[in-house]
């Protein structure tokens, strides 16, 4: 390990602030990190912990726009977006309009398919440390349909897959069958994205927490940043609960509170919060249990078995922070699990089991990653969307590499994070 790199601090304890951490480390440098809230809940601990080369379309693609509003009027649906005269949604509205075309995504999937790719290989690399254990199993993901039409898109969907390089089998019902032995699937076929994989992700963020302490890390927990010292293109100092922290290099995550931090900074970055709920399941009878993470296609439901048991979570309701649980959306994920997995009696959970997070969505679907042009010793990693676990590992090599002024392993211009500025 190089030494005496110099002072690195770091905005927000989730997955892409604790990457950072994490290769900083590595590299020498003396880190600390702020974090609004305790270690005990992000966005990070309650999503389906996949890990998703698969997922190579941006969120702004060709037909999302005329999805989301039939879905608009089910109250039990996926999408909802709640109506507002809000300026923020407003802009965002027209710039995820503006990216809702085929040459966006031609320009993007590339670039997406790369992050993903490698961030998986870190996380490999990650669990050949004994001091992690986090249910890492690269064993695929499997993409369920019902339906004929779906069918055919996920099927040319795969086929671009695979142009791309990406590990795909298209699947008809017996085949998919096959690889779930232990469960029926009520559909009519399947992709078995082979590329992809999933973990445990409380395991992760808590074994992640324990190994930075336990490298002398410094978590201020509880610290909100309210502001920053600048002067001409250089940070000097974050100011958080009255307190003056200064470094050489500041990394600014933060998660769905992104915006705010970065118009702090006289930054200016466009994401949404994407809320999204999940909840665990314990199988009435053991012998029923999967052998890979799956989504429920036309429902847009992630279901991924943990230490005996399944989380399963959906809906992207895009709207600002509040902590309300909308039942309904709960209601259409439970009431959707029997038409894929008949084996599986789910009972809608109580307020009290529910988890709720919020995604980070920008845009354009594609994530913020890069050095400040404004601000010189400034590193902005977020807006993973719903790729955000998935891309930890990735997000956290590429800061390093950018405090350290090395060449970063894949290639970032795309995600430039003052795109919008």
């Amino acid at each position: 390990m190089t030494q005496n790199k110099g002072k690195a601090l770091i905005i927000g304890a989730g997955i892409a602030g604790l990457s950072s951490a994490y290769y900083l480390l590595q590299k020498g440098w003396q880190i600390e990190i702020l974090e609004q809230n305790d270690l005990s809940n992000n966005c990070s601990y309650g999503n389906a912990g996949m890990i998703v080369p698969s997922h190579f379309t941006p969120l702004a693609a060709p037909g999302v726009v005329a999805q989301g509003i039939r879905w608009m009027f089910d109250s039990k649906s996926p999408f909802y977006v709640k109506p507002s005269l809000s300026t923020q949604l407003l802009s965002w509205g027209l710039k995820f309009l503006k990216h809702t075309n085929q040459n966006h995504v031609d320009r993007s999937a590339s670039a997406i398919r790369d992050l993903n790719l490698e961030s998986s290989s870190l996380y490999n690399e990650i669990a050949q440390n004994p001091e992690f254990d986090f249910e890492l199993n690269q064993n695929g993901i499997l993409m369920l349909y019902k339906t004929e039409k779906v069918a055919e898109e996920e099927t040319e969907l795969a086929h671009k897959a695979s142009s791309l390089g990406l590990a795909v089998d298209i699947l008809d019902k017996k085949g998919i069958q096959e690889l779930e032995p232990n469960a029926q699937l009520d559909v009519i076929g399947g992709i078995n994205y082979k590329c992809d994989g999933h973990m445990n992700p409380v395991k992760l963020m808590k074994q992640m927490i324990s190994y930075l302490k336990n490298k002398g890390i410094i978590f201020h927990t509880q610290h909100k940043v309210t502001g920053y010292e600048i002067a001409g293109n250089t940070i000097n100092a974050i100011i958080a609960n009255g307190k003056k922290f200064s470094a050489d290099r500041f990394v600014m995550t933060g998660g769905s509170f992104l915006p705010e931090l970065a118009q702090k900074a006289g930054i200016k970055i466009q994401l949404m919060p994407g809320k999204g709920y999940s909840f665990m399941h314990t199988p009435e009878n053991p012998i029923h249990r999967l052998e890979h993470a799956a989504l429920l296609l036309e429902a847009r439901v992630a279901v991924t078995p943990m230490n005996g048991q399944i989380r399963f979570g959906g809906t992207m309701e895009l709207a600002s922070h509040h902590d309300k649980i909308n039942m309904k959306k709960v209601e259409g994920i439970v009431q959707s699990i029997p038409k894929y997995l008949p084996d599986f009696k789910v009972k809608l959970p109580k307020e009290s089991e529910i988890w709720f997070g919020y995604r980070p969505c920008a845009p354009d679907g594609l994530p913020y990653l890069g050095q400040s042009s404004k601000l010189k010793n400034l590193i902005i990693a977020g807006g993973g969307g719903m790729m955000g676990l998935s891309l930890g590992p990735i997000f956290g090599k590429t800061v390093s590499e950018l405090a350290n002024d090395q060449k970063p392993t894949v290639e970032i211009k795309i995600f430039n994070p003052e795109r919008f500025n």
